[in-house]
């Protein structure tokens, strides 16, 4: 086993932090840093609000120390703060954290919806929701009595509206969020490999183009090889009677051009099969002339295209072969197209040649019928074809649909190929047109305008889920509150003071000691007990009956009730006029 390190120049990738979320790596230390705060206020502002409702603290376990409910807010936070990396754990040991401390619903609510969000399959989706309704419920029910909330069967309901709010509902928007990230996933990755294939089938076309081009190449060399050689081999037979000291030269003439043939076969071998064009479309010296292209036309008008033709200039017989055929190339596959997309449409095919290029203009109108579902819009590889050809020549092309729903085939093509830069160039640019258009497209945009949108971006979510957290605590305080709304009163029972109580709690039940009790009730009242410190005679509600008032005398000891005397008193008492006379008769 070797123990050696790595080699420094294959560094090893950053491990995944507790705080990175999914693809992520690093520690993300700032934000984690940030998300804690963010935590510690969301949960001073639930406790605010829960304290707000006056009915609210004593039933929310917030007869708990301080110290404690710091010690589990601290807990809620370092659970939030992991939620990405662990959503699962996070989720499930929010939920039973709220059940003793609802002042982390908030956090409750955000773990929640990143769980959900991350989670992929449907199943595991569903029962995290589900199992993470059952922490709440358990840990209310189990704190009730200890958090001040009373019976356990309320702590149980107040479990599950506080689940409900925090647990299902983040749950389900965290569902629609995480599924609507896939599809957007899955349509850019159905983007990428439909750009992929229309770039293989753009090299597709070129790699076409080009084996055409080198089988017309290979025929038009090659019939000028064969030409040379037949009549090198007539010259040694002629030199053997004539002059037998030039035979040799006319055989090595000879042999060379069978070697130039060989040669030029095995160079153009590389390409594989070549394309060649057959019948009618076969291409002779007469390709590209002004008979050539109104032999073009006049097929298209065959067949019912109503086709204008205009030639300005010289004829094209003069020009390379290679010029010609480009411009043959490019008149008979738009028409072609034309046939196939656009058939009954007006069309106007114009050649005009000057010194130094040859433009080629086919434009085409509106077809009079829209082109059925079966014929499409076209796989747009021949126009690639056409491009390729052109560009190794060193010209331009240019194809798209005119404003009046038709199409226009435009090329331009040097007179004289030799004096542009040359075949290579021509075709590194059209192999690196599609990509450097995009790098330079990409490159040109303005980096403020990035940078804009994505702040842009970032707000907008920032304020969807500021809102969010308010919808949530707006629901988990309404819920709060129609659980303690619906909690039964306690029936009323009046207070009785009993031995053994201070006289701090019998005064403030309303039993405070009166002066005048306590002058009536001098000389008249029974004796005292003899470790009786203090007596109070707090005032008598009812009415004196038979001419005694009933009073009540509560004694002391250092502040502790230690007896309670009911007696009666004589008093004086207003005599009552008989009935049915007056005061005054």
């Amino acid at each position: 086993m070797s123990f050696s390190a790595p080699p420094a120049s294959a560094p090893r990738p950053s491990a995944r932090g507790p705080f990175a979320g999914p693809g992520e790596r690093g520690w993300r230390l700032w934000r984690a840093g940030g998300e804690a705060v963010l935590g510690g206020l969301l949960v001073l502002l639930t406790y605010l609000a829960l304290d707000w409702y006056r009915g609210v603290p004593s039933m929310l376990g917030m007869t708990l120390d301080g110290w404690v409910m710091a010690v589990l807010a601290l807990a809620g936070i370092g659970l939030v703060v992991v939620r990405r990396r662990f959503p699962a754990a996070s989720a499930l040991g929010l939920s039973a954290l709220m059940g003793v401390l609802p002042a982390t619903g908030l956090l409750t609510a955000v773990a929640s919806y990143t769980a959900a969000r991350q989670t992929e399959a449907r199943r595991r989706r569903a029962a995290l929701l589900l199992a993470g309704l059952a922490p709440a419920m358990l840990a209310c029910f189990a704190s009730a009595p200890v958090t001040g909330l009373g019976s356990r069967p309320y702590g149980l309901v107040l479990g599950a509206v506080l689940a409900s709010t925090t647990v299902l509902v983040p749950g389900l928007v965290g569902t629609a969020r995480g599924q609507q990230d896939q599809l957007v996933r899955a349509l850019r990755e159905r983007t990428a490999a439909a750009e992929e294939a229309r770039r293989l089938a753009d090299s597709e076309s070129r790699m076409r183009e080009r084996s055409r081009i080198a089988a017309e190449m290979h025929d038009l060399v090659g019939h000028r090889l064969s030409l040379i050689s037949l009549h090198a081999g007539g010259l040694e037979m002629a030199l053997q009677r004539q002059a037998p000291e030039l035979q040799e030269e006319a055989s090595l003439v000879r042999c060379a051009t069978r070697d130039a043939m060989r040669e030029l076969r095995e160079a153009l071998g590389v390409l594989g099969p070549l394309g060649r064009d057959t019948g009618t479309d076969a291409l002779t010296d007469a390709t590209g002339t002004r008979s050539d292209i109104e032999a073009l036309v006049a097929e298209s008008r065959g067949v019912g295209v109503p086709v204008e033709f205009s030639w300005e200039g010289d004829d094209l017989d003069t020009l390379p072969a290679r010029v010609r055929r480009a411009v043959h190339r490019v008149v008979r596959e738009s028409l072609t197209n034309v046939h196939r997309y656009a058939t009954g449409a007006h069309v106007t095919v114009a050649v005009t040649h000057t010194a130094e290029r040859v433009k080629v203009q086919v434009r085409n109108g509106a077809p009079p019928v829209p082109p059925t579902a079966a014929t499409g819009l076209g796989s747009g590889r021949g126009l690639t074809g056409l491009r390729e050809r052109v560009s190794l020549l060193g010209g331009t092309f240019e194809a798209g649909a005119t404003p009046g729903g038709g199409f226009s085939v435009t090329a331009g093509i040097p007179a004289d190929p030799a004096d542009t830069a040359g075949p290579a160039s021509g075709a590194r640019s059209a192999d690196a047109a599609p990509d450097e258009e995009g790098l330079q497209g990409a490159a040109g945009r303005p980096q403020a305008g990035r940078r804009l949108r994505s702040l842009q971006h970032g707000l907008t979510r920032a304020a969807t889920g500021l809102l969010g957290l308010a919808g949530v605590g707006a629901m988990m305080l309404f819920g709060v509150i129609l659980v303690d709304k619906a909690k039964p009163s306690r029936p009323y029972h009046p207070f009785v003071p009993r031995v053994g109580m201070t006289r701090e709690q019998v005064q403030r039940e309303g039993f405070p000691d009166n002066d005048v009790m306590r002058a009536v009730a001098a000389g008249r009242e029974p004796r005292r007990p003899r470790s009786a410190t203090d007596c109070m005679y707090p005032w008598a509600d009812e009415k004196a009956k038979g001419g005694r008032l009933a009073i009540v005398r509560y004694c002391f000891r250092s502040d502790i009730l230690i007896s309670v005397d009911h007696f009666t008193v004589p008093v004086v008492t207003e005599p009552q006029p008989p009935h049915g006379s007056s005061a005054h008769d």
